[in-house]
């Protein structure tokens, strides 16, 4: 008994025990010495580690307003870009389920933002915003074009909205397109055979029947919007004066630019406690409300 005990353990150590050592070496033990680290004086370079225990928190809490006019800014950054990223993205795959002739096509130009890095991406588009958009104006006259949008906190913010919304929407589609061509064909040509109009039809039948599709693109936009960082430091840099820095760029620059690393993952594990618990409660609430086909 005992051999074959062994025997039926030994093929499970072969496929997931490398797989469970590359997780703990890549998330779980960071993840811990994260939390160590966020109650020591650590400035990310000395060999020697002081523990100041709760002091990180209280400096943070009462001591820091950069980071709580970051998360502000995050807060407001992510609302909006779950908002539009879902319904452009919904829009999209709704038009690119119908009989489109170029609807493979288009399908593959609205994901491509997708492929390209955050980084070169933010840097296609501060030129664009930069030179692109002036030279539109100056030729055109109209006064949307010649705003400056990285120059400025109202502007900026649509401004990275903007490009965050390009850039992920198309990721979003792929998967409401997926669920949207699971929908029951006879449901819907029972509905419309029962006089159901498209929009009675969409609310009370598609949204229902896609709620998996949506708690998926919700979770995912969400995560997305908190952590945003590449798009922030190559359009913004976080100006100006810190009005359009999010909390990851925030966190980046006390870690590794003020030296201070036990600050920086005091903050971060802040940051993690909150958006954890927004994350639980979406998908809590998304979760209710699937059905069944």
């Amino acid at each position: 008994m005992g051999s074959k005990r062994m025997s039926g353990w030994w093929p499970q150590l072969v496929f997931v025990g490398p797989v469970t050592i590359f997780f703990l070496l890549i998330m779980i033990i960071p993840f811990l010495l994260g939390m160590y680290y966020s109650f020591t004086d650590w400035n990310g370079v000395a060999g020697t580690v002081n523990w100041v225990g709760f002091d990180n928190f209280k400096q943070i809490f009462t001591n820091d307003s950069d980071f709580w006019s970051s998360f502000w800014f995050t807060i407001r950054f992510t609302i909006v870009g779950v908002l539009l990223t879902n319904l452009v993205g919904f829009f999209l795959a709704y038009l690119l389920t119908k009989k489109l002739k170029a609807r493979n096509v288009l399908r593959t130009i609205f994901f491509m933002p997708n492929v390209i890095g955050g980084l070169l991406l933010g840097f296609i588009w501060q030129f664009i915003f930069v030179k692109g958009f002036s030279t539109v104006g100056d030729m055109t006259g109209w006064s949307f074009f010649n705003l400056p949008w990285l120059g400025d906190e109202t502007t900026g913010f649509w401004g990275i909205t903007m490009v965050f919304v390009w850039q992920s929407a198309g990721y979003l589609m792929v998967v409401y397109i997926a669920s949207l061509t699971n929908v029951s064909k006879e449901v819907l040509e029972a509905a419309e055979i029962d006089g159901a109009t498209r929009f009675q039809v969409l609310r009370g039948i598609i949204l229902p029947l896609i709620m998996p599709a949506i708690t998926v693109c919700l979770f995912l936009a969400i995560s997305w919007s908190f952590k945003m960082f590449d798009l922030n430091l190559s359009l913004t840099k976080g100006g100006p004066f810190k009005s359009t820095e999010s909390v990851a760029l925030n966190i980046y620059a006390e870690a590794f630019q003020n030296n201070r690393y036990g600050l920086g993952t005091a903050k971060s594990l802040i940051f993690f406690i909150v958006v954890a618990i927004i994350t639980l409660i979406q998908v809590r609430v998304t979760k209710s409300k699937e059905v069944e086909a």
